[in-house]
């Protein structure tokens, strides 16, 4: 979890907070990010999380066993997931056998997916703007002021779908209307409060 102190900017935390006590409590393969990923019994895929942002997704992924690369373009998030994923490392244990599964890449996604043709692409975009808790505001604030908008995040999911092998999955607000110029998703797994729209392009095997 990110997490912000009244004198320090935010930071990327694997060990604290909601992601850590996820990572504790051994959530499985039944929760909805990692159904939408296709990790099944016997299935575990090479993921490409293509937007890192604060890692969050693609931790918990590692976490069940993928080998995940994560893709970030913006230089100083870049930096803090590198700080964040070395600071889990140094913990040891399970938390440094998830990161050994981890791959940070500094690039244009863009650029990327086609030269690495992964199994599976995870796009999760800024979203559009939501009513939420305070903290949520202010760690939304921070992320958007280094990251900015994604205006480009309509081309992203083309090149995704034509990079992907298998599938390509989109994490977007439960309630907000599909992105524009995209192909109806194969199907839906709702969360509470986003949906995972997925774009099957072949069998996981």
């Amino acid at each position: 979890m990110a997490q912000k102190e009244k004198t320090s900017e935010l930071i990327v935390d694997f060990v604290g907070g909601a992601i850590g006590h996820r990572f504790r409590s051994g959530e499985g393969r039944g929760q909805a990010l990692a159904k939408a990923a296709g990790l099944t019994r016997g299935v575990t895929p090479n993921i490409v999380d293509a937007t890192a942002g604060l890692g969050r997704d693609a931790f918990m992924l590692a976490s069940l066993g993928a080998n995940v690369t994560l893709i970030e373009r913006s230089e100083k998030m870049h930096e803090l997931l590198k700080a964040g994923l070395a600071r889990a490392t140094a913990e040891g244990g399970l938390y440094a056998e998830t990161v050994a599964r981890m791959t940070l890449l500094h690039g244009d996604s863009c650029i990327l997916l086609p030269e690495l043709k992964p199994q599976v692409v995870l796009v999760d975009p800024m979203h559009p703007p939501r009513k939420n808790t305070a903290l949520v505001k202010i760690e939304m604030r921070q992320i958007r002021d280094i990251v900015g908008s994604d205006p480009d995040a309509e081309k992203l999911m083309q090149i995704a779908l034509e990079s992907a092998q298998n599938r390509v999955v989109l994490k977007w607000p439960q309630r907000a209307e599909a992105m524009p110029g995209l192909r109806k998703p194969s199907h839906q797994i709702l969360g509470k409060s986003t949906r995972y729209d997925v774009f099957v392009k072949a069998k996981i095997v």
